[in-house]
This record gives C-alpha cells, structure tokens and sequence, in this order.
C-alpha cells in the first residue's frame, strides 16, 4: 500500500488527497486504514504527528459516503453514523480541521459536542441530521442523560489520544457510551502510549482487536535533536536565558511541572522582556484559547505550559521544545517532545538536568525507553493475561502485564 489510490477509495476523497497535496499514507495510515475498512477493531499505538488522525478519518468518510451513495443516507435527527471521543475542546477542534479539510466533495456533516462550550450550544451544535459526531466523554454523557442524542444507529466509535481520556478519569464515561452504541459497532483506539488506564479499557471493551504500532512508537522520532543541559548549583534561570538566546525559526513551548512553576517561569520572563502566554490547567478556558491561538498564529512564540499541553496538542510551528523541569516519566517526556519535530519536520528539544533526573535522561541516552521482552503465542501475538518482561534503564527486570484482548 504505497499510494492511498492503493486502498480502494471513493474518488472524491482522492480528489481532495490529490488538492491538499497529500500523497503518500505515512506508516501508521497504511497498518489502520485496510483494517478499518474491513470493520475488524483496532488499537493503534503511534506517536504524535505520525498522521494517525487521517488513518480514521478516511475509513470513516469512506464508509458513510458510500452508504449515501448506494440510497442510504442519514435520516435520522441527532443520530450519527460515526462519533470520535477526545480528550479536550482544543483536540477536538484539530480533529475538526482534518474532517472539514475532507469533507469539501463528500458534503458529509461533522458536528461538535465539546468540553467548555455550554450545553445548549453542543444541542445545537447537533440539531438535525448529520454523520459524524465529535465529542468529549463527559460532554457526550450529559447529553445522553438527557436524550439529546441517541448512539443507536453508529456504524464507528474511534477513541483518539485515549491516553490522555482516561488519564482524566474518563473510563467509566468510555464504558457507558460502548453501551449504548450497538453491539456491532466497529472500534477504534488510538493512542501514543499504552498506559494502564489504557491497557484496562482494551482489556475491558475490545474484542479481537488488531493492536498495530507505527515504527517510531513509543520513540523520540529520527528528526529531532536533543540537548540535555546540566544545571549548576540550582540555578537554572541563568542556563535557561542562554538557551532562549539562541534563536529558532518557529515557536518554543517551555514546560514545567506544576501550575505555580508554569505561572512563575511566565511572570519571569515577562519582567526580562520576553513576551509569552500560559497553556495550563485550571485557568480561564478561554483565556487558554486565546493564548493557543496567539501561539499557533505566530504573534508570540513562547508559550510556558504544563504537561496539559504535552497530550495531543497540535501545532505546526514548533521548533523547539524546553523542558525547564523534566517529567517523572518517560510517557510524559514522549508527549511533550511528540509536540515537535512533527509530520518529517525537524526539531530540538532542551533538557535542564539535575541530578534527580538521572534515570530518565538515562533511558533517554540509550536511544529508547525501557525495552520490552514479550511473551507470545504461536502466532507470534502477546498471550492474554500473559506477563511481559521488562528491564529498566538500571537493567532491573520486572515484569508487567501484555496488552491482550478480551471479548466485550
């Protein structure tokens, strides 16, 4: 599958692939989409910016369009053929793009029901018929508390960046919405990480799922550089100053651990003249907005966040990645470089190590995470409830448990 008229599409969608100058699947598109198509469940792990989003989005439209095609289009009100749940308003609205972007010759409808709008905005948002419905798990619960929308005639449910879903405590939402679809609705999970949040709900709700891995999964990707800076006696401010010293053509998001460190780096570099926004939680929803939107458009290219930012976030202008603090774990580390170095571009991502950081920056130099030694079947797939063993970046083995599947 080398071109994307190699997978059968409508020619209509081939038409705006060719008008958007997108012509080769990347390596994450050309595992998912055949599978997809074919209606078997899958689970996609696959770093950010790797093209996953278009990996649903084609199987989907395809599908629905030609089901309008043959004589049977949506007729039903407030009822979608295709929902895709995300973990956030601003991810939503990046999914959003991509479907719009590929609707402009299938007319197909794509409605959001998202976080941080009110409710009698997601009501109208998805008054009428329409096919695709992009919502947030709780969203899209409170609406089916109230019989604003009904899942019973959904052909596709696709969980994208599901790490970050459930790490919000969104598994008891995931659940009731698989419930109140039909029992044969085709599944879809992608995410960058397999966390155990994660490996619970495959474990939980996806029968006979094909787990697919693009090939830098779980990697930092080929085309970003790293520099891991050595803090001295404390003092990080002075060593930070010289990195933002030396200049990117694009923007920098500095990431801090904690709300207080984000506000604090923010105050900081203010005073010294350096014009910045916060991306952090438990601020102004729309304040945060704004402040994404005077990133994304250029008119400021720093932008001091959290680990909020890390999960999801897309931005096409990002050249540099500074990790004023680092995170505890490696996952976290992947997300916020994943937010660089994007789609084949390159990137650069600073570190400013103490001492605390040391194993970390130590799995980090040996050029993967902690490796992963599975247990498999004869068919060479990992054994439900069968045990993985691991080595850390000490060389300490443990074992943890494989990524299965059990019938819903």
């Amino acid at each position: 599958m080398n071109t994307f008229a190699d997978f059968e599409l409508l020619p209509s969608l081939l038409k705006t692939l060719k008008t958007l100058k997108i012509s080769k699947p990347t390596d994450i598109q050309k595992q998912a989409i055949p599978l997809i198509m074919s209606h078997q469940a899958v689970v996609g792990v696959s770093e950010t910016g790797s093209g996953k989003t278009l990996a649903y989005v084609l199987p989907i439209l395809n599908y629905l369009k030609s089901l309008e095609d043959a004589g049977d289009p949506v007729k039903e009100e407030n009822a979608p053929r295709a929902v895709v749940m995300v973990p956030s308003r601003e991810l939503g609205e990046q999914v959003a793009k991509v479907f719009k972007s590929m609707t402009h010759d299938t007319r197909l409808r794509v409605r959001p029901a998202l976080g941080g709008m009110s409710l009698e905005q997601a009501r109208r948002n998805t008054s009428g018929a329409f096919e695709v419905l992009l919502a947030t798990p709780g969203r899209l619960v409170q609406m089916l508390n109230k019989d604003l929308i009904s899942l019973r005639d959904v052909r596709f449910l696709v969980f994208d960046e599901a790490d970050q879903m459930l790490d919000q405590g969104f598994l008891p939402d995931t659940n009731r919405i698989v419930d109140c679809c039909p029992e044969d609705v085709n599944l879809a999970l992608f995410s960058a990480t397999v966390s155990k949040t994660v490996e619970k709900l495959m474990n939980d709700l996806f029968a006979k799922a094909e787990v697919i891995r693009s090939k830098n999964s779980g990697k930092v990707v080929s085309t970003l550089k790293t520099k891991n800076l050595t803090v001295e006696d404390g003092k990080r401010w002075p060593l930070f100053e010289k990195v933002l010293a030396q200049k990117v053509d694009g923007g920098t998001i500095v990431f801090a651990n904690t709300r207080e460190q984000c506000d604090k780096i923010a105050k900081e570099l203010t005073d010294k003249g350096h014009a910045c926004v916060v991306y952090r939680g438990e601020m102004d929803k729309n304040e945060r907005r704004t402040n994404l939107k005077k990133f994304r458009d250029g008119q400021v290219s720093l932008l001091v966040a959290t680990d909020l930012a890390g999960r999801g976030l897309d931005v096409s202008n990002v050249a540099r990645v500074i990790n004023y603090h680092l995170p505890k774990e490696m996952e976290n580390y992947l997300h916020r470089a994943g937010r660089t170095a994007r789609a084949g571009r390159p990137g650069l991502v600073v570190n400013l190590v103490t001492e605390r950081d040391g194993r970390l920056i130590a799995a980090l130099e040996g050029n993967k995470p902690p490796s992963l030694e599975k247990k498999t079947d004869h068919l060479g797939k990992p054994r439900v409830g069968s045990t993985t063993r691991f080595k850390d970046a000490k060389g300490k083995s443990g074992y943890a448990k494989s990524m299965g599947q059990k019938k819903r």
